[in-house]
């Protein structure tokens, strides 16, 4: 037999070697990953990154794990040697029991194919070390040498033996940065253990290890997503047949432009699944516009043998034995968390107020990177109004005219320590109420608060009665291809309780026999085709659900009290109430925040008192 290139023959060792590297090495960031995480694997509390060159130079990773003696460091630079799979009753490896983050014995030999590696280790209690080299592939012999207790790998000149893979390598500072995540994602996942990541002689990240528990977690998180994450942050503690969901989830006010902060770990693991783009986008999908994300880090604690971590070759991804019990946990927990967050905001919200009337003010505010960039509700600023007026004067020059309408509620200053969003005292240009806290004031856009306190309740009226359906007077019949058919007819019961009945119609086709009620006139034809692609990427029938919230939404918006309209004092402290009282009513549909509240220290530095 021969193949297209000439007879068939055994590859050499040093060809199957950097095959193998090319798979698990994609990069430096590879390389650090699989290095971290056998020190972390060895039992280490501190954890020591160099690189040089974006860490084609250089890599060097020092821990005080366990370390090696002589005869391990032997194996360890060979393939498929590994100390991390244990055996089952017959004495063979269990590749379904994996309790640690490497396995495969793969990641020493493979760099080593590529690269000058070297290891020092010495074992904890032994007063010896010793040192092993590899270059290019070839293992010299473990020697007697001089160092501390743990493992010290160092890399240099990552790739000179396939120098083709080279040419694909990207800036130093992009591979910098391509390290740094990677650490930053080992970092989150174990508090416990102490970071330093140095390039070229430059501090990049130093984490002291935590406490154990949530707020050990939390203050990891913080240091990593920012300390604003932590004060605008949600528990996730959530359990469901053996699988375990923690974590911390940010306020729906509390978004970015990117979900380049949505993390997940399962069992300690860094991945990236698009499980939970598709979870997170689906329990926020009532709070944020299509356009915005969330801020969350979710850690997912299962038994090893319902998690696949054998899928791809750096183990970035895992499959799931039941990807829709994961899901379901990860989007309830998710909702339940948002719900009991009840009407709060996040502290952003009035650090970007304060840079919205006086933009010298954000830093002296604490107003986060990550906070929302629209203008603040109230407090929207007018050109020129900062400079000019002086901010606050500007804005509240005219308090005594037609604008501004002051009534003396019933409830007194005493109660309002009681009460969380304050006692109102006024109105301003008829669109904002003003209320009076124990240590502040806070300022709400009633139409926006209306809105969502109207749109709550019509879900929650939907919730108890399901959604009416309407039948089609002649059923459509939506042609897709096979597969997309498929998935449909795999979820016609959760598309029921949606209220949109659908049947399989042969091979590549369905048949559309009831709507919702609510939508009114619709393209059945395109939304089934976008509920198609939901289910293909996220797993999830999102289309139907946002537009279900669409409908909703308009027809909250018509029925709440408008902008422009006189309130009561009787009628703004309702309003209050009813929002203290309210999941979810701290935020509009879209995100952005129904009131602002600053405390007297805000209104302080506004005046220089401070």
């Amino acid at each position: 037999m021969t193949g297209g290139a000439g007879r068939i023959r055994r590859l050499s060792e040093g060809t199957i070697n950097r095959i193998a590297a090319g798979e698990v090495v994609e990069r430096p960031a590879s390389a650090v990953k699989e290095l971290v995480e056998n020190a972390l694997d060895a039992g280490a509390r501190h954890i020591e990154i160099a690189i040089g060159g974006g860490g084609r130079d250089l890599i060097r990773v020092s821990d005080d794990g366990i370390g090696m003696n002589a005869e391990e460091l032997a194996l360890a630079v060979e393939r498929h040697a590994t100390s991390k799979l244990p055996l089952d009753e017959a004495g063979l490896e269990d590749l379904h029991d994996i309790a640690t983050l490497g396995f495969r014995g793969e990641a020493l030999p493979s760099i080593g194919a590529v690269a000058r590696l070297s290891i020092l280790s010495r074992p904890r209690d032994t007063e010896s070390a010793f040192r092993i080299s590899v270059e290019g592939g070839n293992a010299g012999a473990a020697v007697p040498a001089a160092g501390r207790q743990g493992t010290q790998i160092e890399v240099r000149d990552l790739f000179y033996a396939t120098p083709a893979r080279l040419k694909f390598m990207k800036s130093e500072r992009a591979e910098t940065l391509a390290v740094s995540d990677v650490v930053k994602r080992l970092a989150m996942a174990h508090p416990e253990v102490g970071f330093t990541l140095e390039s070229g002689g430059r501090n990049l990240l130093r984490l002291e290890p935590e406490l154990p528990g949530e707020a050990g977690r939390l203050t990891r998180l913080g240091a990593i997503m920012g300390r604003d994450f932590e004060e605008n942050a949600l528990a996730i503690d959530a359990l469901r047949e053996g699988i375990a969901l923690t974590g911390f989830a940010g306020l729906p006010t509390y978004n970015r432009g990117t979900a380049q902060l949505q993390f997940l770990f399962v069992n300690g693991r860094p991945v990236r699944d698009k499980l939970i783009v598709g979870a997170v986008r689906g329990a926020y999908a009532d709070f944020l516009a299509r356009d915005r994300h969330p801020a969350v880090a979710l850690f997912v604690d299962l038994d090893p043998r319902d998690v696949d971590v054998n899928v791809h070759p750096a183990k970035a991804e895992v499959r799931f034995r039941d990807a829709g019990l994961v899901r379901g946990l990860i989007v309830g927990a998710l909702k339940r968390a948002l719900a009991e967050a009840g009407h709060r905001a996040s502290t952003t919200v009035a650090g970007a107020a304060l840079g919205a009337v006086r933009p010298e003010m954000t830093a002296l505010a604490g107003a986060s990177a990550y906070a929302p960039r629209w203008p603040a509700a109230g407090l929207a600023r007018q050109p020129g109004l900062a400079e000019e007026a002086g901010g606050w004067q500007g804005a509240f020059a005219d308090l005594g005219g037609h604008a501004a309408r002051v009534e003396r509620a019933p409830e007194t200053t005493e109660n309002a320590p009681a009460l969380p969003l304050g006692v109102a005292r006024g109105q301003l240009h008829e669109t904002y109420v003003i209320a009076q806290t124990a240590d502040g004031i806070v300022i709400v856009d009633q139409h926006a608060a209306h809105e969502r306190l109207v749109y709550e309740r019509m879900k929650k009226a939907m919730a108890a009665t399901g959604v009416a359906r309407q039948l089609l007077l002649i059923p459509e019949v939506v042609d897709l291809d096979e597969a997309e058919a498929e998935r449909l007819v795999a979820r016609i019961p959760e598309l029921a309780e949606l209220g949109f009945v659908i049947e399989g119609f042969g091979a590549g086709a369905v048949v559309v026999r009831e709507v919702p009620a609510i939508f009114g006139k619709l393209d059945v034809g395109g939304l089934v085709r976008d509920l198609a692609d939901d289910l293909s990427e996220l797993d999830e029938a999102l289309s139907l659900k946002e537009r279900l919230e669409e409908v909703c939404g308009t027809i909250a918006c018509h029925g709440s009290v408008r902008a422009g309209r006189r309130l009561t004092a009787e009628e703004m402290n309702a309003l209050l109430r009813e929002m203290e009282t309210t999941p979810h009513s701290g935020q509009c549909n879209h995100g952005r925040p129904t009131y602002v509240e600053l405390k007297l220290s805000d209104i302080e530095r506004l005046f220089g008192r401070r």
